[in-house]
């Protein structure tokens, strides 16, 4: 496991929650009135970002939604990492147009990853032929799906010029399919299956803190400010990237058993070093329906992100009788 994160693989960061559109499958409450940052908070985490930073994901909500947003920290990142730096746009494609097109390419932007394939969104994959010939018009090639390449792929990626892909949500799968969080929660589409380990596949918190011989994707998210070890996020942010740089809050996580169990997928005995066996932290999953529930469960009864310590349960003095 690595000592020092400036070398770090990718991040994916959510920098607004604001949207054109109101998915039943969101995980982040994404919508018209979605939660936003500041530029200036914008500005305090790109400058709490590793200096060796390979990939970034931007995504949303709507990331052209808060187009004003978006082309500041592009200038902000082509500044600070002098073109070095491999960025992707995750959007759902409704407001591109040419021009804007132009200027996202002008502002650094190599990849373009379209999530909206799919029945939960508002125009469900029916721009998907006019944003292919968009694409291919301004000399952008096409790819397969990026979540499904190991790290040998997505270095190959990089070294293409400039790319674009599909994707969408899937029942038995992709965002509210599988994570109980926000919206998908509350309109109870997720993925009810606890013994399905999603901490332990693509945008889980697999390798977050590196696994060193392994051809792994490294990564983290940053929901707004909250830094996570996956995806989901944890009921608990690991740090706040206004505040702290994530070289830091890397080197303070990779200090503890909970998280490097958590950095070998294994969110079921997570709790090993504080007397909850994996066993039961399936039985729990299975009990609650799903993984990411357990996870809460953990870090609300069990372990206190702030501290890294166990939570101290009172003693009951009629107990003693």
């Amino acid at each position: 496991m690595q000592t020092t994160f400036e070398d770090y693989y990718n991040i994916y960061w959510v920098f607004t929650q604001l949207c054109n559109d109101k998915c039943d499958h969101c995980y982040n409450n994404s919508g018209p009135q979605g939660k936003r940052i500041s530029e200036e908070d914008c500005m305090a985490i790109i400058g709490n970002l590793p200096n060796n930073l390979q990939h970034l994901i931007l995504s949303g909500g709507e990331p052209l939604a808060d187009k004003k947003l978006l082309y500041a920290i592009l200038d902000r990142l082509k500044t600070k990492y002098e073109n070095q730096l491999h960025i992707t746009l995750q959007f759902n494609g409704d407001l591109l147009t040419p021009e804007i097109l132009d200027l996202l390419i002008e502002k650094g932007v190599q990849q373009f990853s379209i999530a909206s394939i799919d029945r939960y969104h508002k125009k469900q994959g029916t721009r998907k032929e006019e944003l292919s010939t968009l694409f291919e018009s301004r000399g952008i090639n096409l790819m397969g799906r990026e979540e499904n390449l190991d790290k040998e792929g997505r270095d190959r990626l990089k070294e293409s010029n400039l790319i674009y892909g599909f994707f969408g949500a899937t029942e038995d799968m992709w965002l509210g399919g599988n994570w109980a969080r926000g919206r998908a929660l509350k309109k109870d589409i997720w993925h009810k299956d606890g013994a399905h380990n999603f901490c332990n596949i693509h945008s889980g918190g697999r390798g977050f803190l590196g696994r060193n011989g392994e051809n792994i994707i490294q990564e983290l998210s940053i929901q707004l400010w909250a830094i996570n070890p996956c995806c989901p996020g944890t009921v608990s942010a690991m740090g706040d990237a206004r505040t702290e740089k994530v070289t830091e809050v890397l080197q303070r996580m990779s200090k503890h058993e909970v998280m490097r169990k958590i950095n070998m997928g294994d969110a079921y005995g997570m709790g090993e070093s504080l007397g909850i066996d994996a066993q039961e932290g399936l039985k729990r999953a299975i009990e609650l329906g799903n993984v990411c529930l357990w996870c809460d469960e953990f870090f609300t009864k069990h372990y206190d992100m702030k501290t890294q310590q166990p939570i101290v349960k009172p003693i009951n003095t009629l107990d003693k009788y």
